[in-house]
C-alpha cells in the first residue's frame, strides 16, 4: 500500500528510500525539486524520525506540513552516536543555511578577540572567525564597537605590541618604534622585555578577557606594594593606574551568586519569523557582560526548538563553555546536548531549568531583556521600512514615474588614466541594498581615460546579457529589469548610457545621472539639472546608491591594482612562491617596503634562504 500524506501520495522514489532507512542515529537532509537542501535534522533512529514526516493522518505543525509539501527527495548520513549526529547537523546547517531550519542570523560576521599565543610575543586582535592556529579566542560578540573599545582598553592598560611583525624569541634587534617611546609597547622587537615577562603580561590580559578581574587585582596590588617597598615608584604608579582602571570595571559588575560559579543564563523572545536569544555571562559569581543573538525561526517553531537550535549553533563556535547553563525550559534531547557540551568542555556541564528562587528570577530577568531587545529591533525595522517606502514614493513623484521604482540599479566606473578600468553595478530592491545582486566588470575596449566610452560598454554589456538570459527563459539575475537606472556622472555619462540602451531597444527604462559636486540630477529630456530638497529621502536614497556603486567599483579597482603590483614585482622572482610572497609582505608591511629593505633585513626573514634573499635584493633593484 502506498504511503500518503495530507497533500497526496508520497513519490515512489521517497517511498522506496523509506523502506531502506536504518534504525541508527544520524542526520537527514530534505531536498526540493531544485535539488536544494531545505531542511537538515538529526535523529536517534533515522527510520522512525524520517518516516514520521510521511505518515498519513499525523497531526503536523504548519511548518512541518509546509516542509513536507516541498520535499521531493532526501539523503541521510549514519553516525556512531547521537552526539556525532548533533555535531554533524550543526555543521550542515551552517554550510547550507536551509530555509526551514532555525539558524543564527549573520553568524559568520560575529567578531572574536584573538590572542596569538602561538607567537613568542603574542598580539591581541579582532577577527571574524576562529581557526585552529594555536591562538586563544574570546567570543563571539555581537557588538563590534564594544569589542574595539575592549581591545583599546587592554592596549591602554597593558603595553602589548600592536604591530604584525614576525618577532622571534630573541627579538629582532631593531630600534623600537614610537609606541615604545610613548609607553604603549615594551618593544620586544628591540629586546626591551624578556619573553617570560611579556608572557606574564599576556596572562593578565586573558584574565581580563575571561572576566576574572578580582584575581588579577589581587596580583596587581601585591606587585604595587613590592615595587613601592623597593623604591620603584614609577612602576608602582603605573600599576596603581592599572588597578584603578580595573576597579572601575569591577564596580559595574553585579554579584548574582555566592557560589563562585561560571554560568550562562539564557532567555528568549519571538515575533513572527524572528527570535531573539539573550545570554548573560556570569563568571565567578558576577555578571561580566551580555550578548543578544537573532535567529531566523520559521513560523510554527516552538520555543523549545528555538532554544535548542541556539544552544547547538552558539556553542559550536563559542570560545568558552561554563559549568552551568540556566534555561527557561528544557531542550529537545537535552541529555544528548549535555553529553555534547561535556565533551566540548572536557568537564561536566549542567543544564538547569530553575523553578523557584534566585536562579528563576535571573532567568526571568534575562527573558525580559530579550523581549525589550526584540521589540526595539522590530520597531527600528518598521521605521526603516517606512523611510524606504517614503523614499521610493518621493522618487516616483519627483521623476514622474508611473509607480515606485522597486528595483534600482546604479553604475560607476573606476580607473587611473585608463589602467585597470572596472565597472560596478549595484542593486537596491525595495529601497535597500541587495548585495547578492551586485556585479562587477573589467572594461575591455578602452585603455585610455575615456569615461563616456567605458560607461557605454558597461551598460551595454549588462543589458545585452539580460536580454540573452531572458530569451533563454531565465527569470533571475540579469534578466530582471530595473524600473530606474542611476549613472554616476553628469550629462556625458548619462548620454553614453542612454545610447547603449537604445541600441538594445530598451529606451523605455528611466535613466538619470547624479553628479557628485552638487548632487545634481541630469535627465534626458531636461536641459537644466534637477535639484531635490537636501532633506528629502529620495535624494538620500540616490546618494546611497551612488556611493555604494562608487565603493564597489573602487574596491575592485584597488584589488586588481594590488594583484598587478605584487605579481610584477615578486611573482617573477625564482624561489618566491605565493607562501613566501605572503611571508615577505607580512614581515615588511607592503611590496614597497620589501623593495626598500636592506640585504641584511631580507636575510633576517625567518626561513628565507640566503640565496633567495640575495636574488630578491638584486631583482628588486634592477626594476
Amino acid at each position: 500500500m502506498m504511503v500518503t500524506v495530507a497533500s497526496g501520495p508520497v513519490p515512489s522514489r521517497i517511498e522506496e528510500k523509506l523502506k531502506l532507512l536504518p534504525a541508527k542515529p544520524g542526520v537527514y537532509l530534505m531536498k526540493n525539486d531544485s535539488d536544494e537542501i531545505i531542511y537538515v535534522g538529526k535523529a536517534i533512529s533515522l527510520r522512525n524520525r524520517v518516516r514520521s514526516y510521511f505518515q498519513a493522518g499525523r497531526q503536523s505543525s504548519p511548518k512541518v506540513a509546509a516542509l513536507v509539501d516541498h520535499i521531493t527527495d532526501f539523503e541521510y548520513i549514519v553516525t556512531d552516536s547521537e552526539v556525532e549526529a548533533l555535531i554533524l547537523e550543526c555543521n550542515l546547517i551552517k554550510e547550507h543555511a536551509p530555509w526551514y531550519n532555525i539558524r543564527l542570523k549573520d553568524d559568520k560576521s560575529y567578531p572574536y578577540v584573538k590572542v596569538t599565543l602561538q607567537e613568542p610575543f603574542p598580539r591581541v586582535a579582532i577577527v571574524r572567525r576562529m581557526q585552529k592556529d594555536g591562538s586563544r579566542y574570546f567570543g563571539p560578540y555581537t557588538n563590534v564597537q564594544a569589542v574595539r573599545q575592549t581591545v583599546r582598553f587592554l592596549q591602554r592598560l597593558f603595553p602589548i605590541r600592536t604591530c604584525k611583525r614576525q618577532i622571534g624569541p630573541d627579538g629582532t634587534g631593531d630600534r623600537p618604534c614610537l609606541n615604545y617611546h610613548i609607553k604603549r609597547c615594551y618593544a620586544p622587537c628591540a629586546r626591551k622585555i624578556s619573553q617570560e615577562e611579556y608572557r606574564g603580561m599576556i596572562e593578565e590580559v586573558m584574565l581580563v578577557l575571561e572576566g576574572r578581574h578580582e584575581k588579577l587585582l589581587d596580583g596587581l596590588k601585591q606587585r604595587m606594594q613590592v615595587a613601592a617597598e623597593e623604591l620603584r615608584f614609577e612602576e608602582a604608579a603605573r600599576v596603581r593606574d592599572q588597578i584603578q582602571a580595573l576597579a572601575a570595571v569591577v564596580e559595574k559588575q553585579k554579584i548574582v551568586s555566592l557560589e563562585n560559579l561560571d554560568q550562562d543564563i539564557m532567555g528568549y523572545a519571538r515575533a513572527a519569523d524572528l527570535a531573539c536569544v539573550q545570554v548573560f555571562f556570569v563568571r565567578s559569581g558576577k555578571i561580566i557582560g551580555n550578548e543578544h543573538f537573532f535567529l531566523e525561526a520559521p513560523a510554527g517553531e516552538e520555543g523549545q526548538e528555538i532554544l535548542t537550535a541556539f544552544v547547538e549553533q552558539y556553542y559550536t563556535t563559542a570560545s568558552f563553555i561554563p559549568k552551568e547553563l540556566l534555561l527557561p525550559e528544557a531542550l529537545l534531547e537535552q541529555e544528548v546536548v549535555t553529553r555534547w557540551l561535556t565533551d566540548l568542555k572536557g568537564a561536566r556541564v549542567y543544564l538547569r531549568i530553575p523553578q523557584r528562587g534566585e536562579k528563576k528570577r535571573l532567568v526571568e530577568m534575562v527573558e525580559t531583556n530579550a523581549e525589550l531587545v526584540l521589540k526595539e529591533r522590530l520597531t527600528r525595522q518598521e521605521r526603516e521600512r517606512a523611510r524606504r517606502e517614503q523614499g521610493l514614493e518621493e522618487l516616483q513623484s519627483y521623476l514622474d514615474l508611473s509607480e515606485p521604482p522597486r528595483r534600482i540599479e546604479a553604475f560607476d566606473i573606476s580607473n587611473i588614466q585608463g589602467t585597470e578600468a572596472v565597472g560596478s553595478m549595484v542593486v537596491f530592491q525595495e529601497g535597500e541594498p541587495a548585495p547578492q545582486a551586485y556585479r562587477r566588470f573589467r572594461i575591455r575596449t578602452k585603455d585610455t581615460p575615456d569615461d563616456y566610452a567605458m560607461m557605454r560598454e558597461l551598460v551595454f554589456r549588462r543589458f545585452a546579457r539580460g536580454l540573452k538570459e531572458k530569451e533563454a527563459g531565465e527569470e533571475g539575475g540579469f534578466a530582471q529589469v530595473p524600473q530606474l537606472v542611476l549613472i554616476d556622472g553628469g550629462k556625458g555619462q548619462l548620454n553614453a548610457a542612454r545610447q547603449a540602451m537604445q541600441e538594445l531597444g530598451l529606451g523605455d527604462i528611466f535613466v538619470l545621472g547624479l553628479a557628485e559636486r552638487l548632487d545634481e540630477i541630469y535627465l534626458e529630456d531636461r536641459k537644466e539639472p534637477l535639484l531635490l530638497p537636501r532633506d528629502s529621502l529620495a535624494l538620500y536614497m540616490l546618494q546611497h546608491l551612488r556611493d555604494e556603486a562608487h565603493r564597489f567599483a573602487l574596491t575592485y579597482h584597488r584589488q586588481l591594482r594590488a594583484q598587478r603590483t605584487t605579481k610584477s614585482v615578486l611573482d617573477e622572482i625564482p624561489g618566491v612562491g605565493p607562501k613566501r610572497k605572503r611571508q615577505l609582505i607580512n614581515q615588511f608591511g607592503s611590496v614597497r617596503a620589501v623593495r626598500a629593505a636592506s640585504l641584511e633585513e631580507l636575510k633576517a626573514v625567518p626561513g628565507l634562504p640566503e640565496v633567495v634573499a640575495e636574488r630578491i635584493y638584486q631583482e628588486l633593484r634592477s626594476e
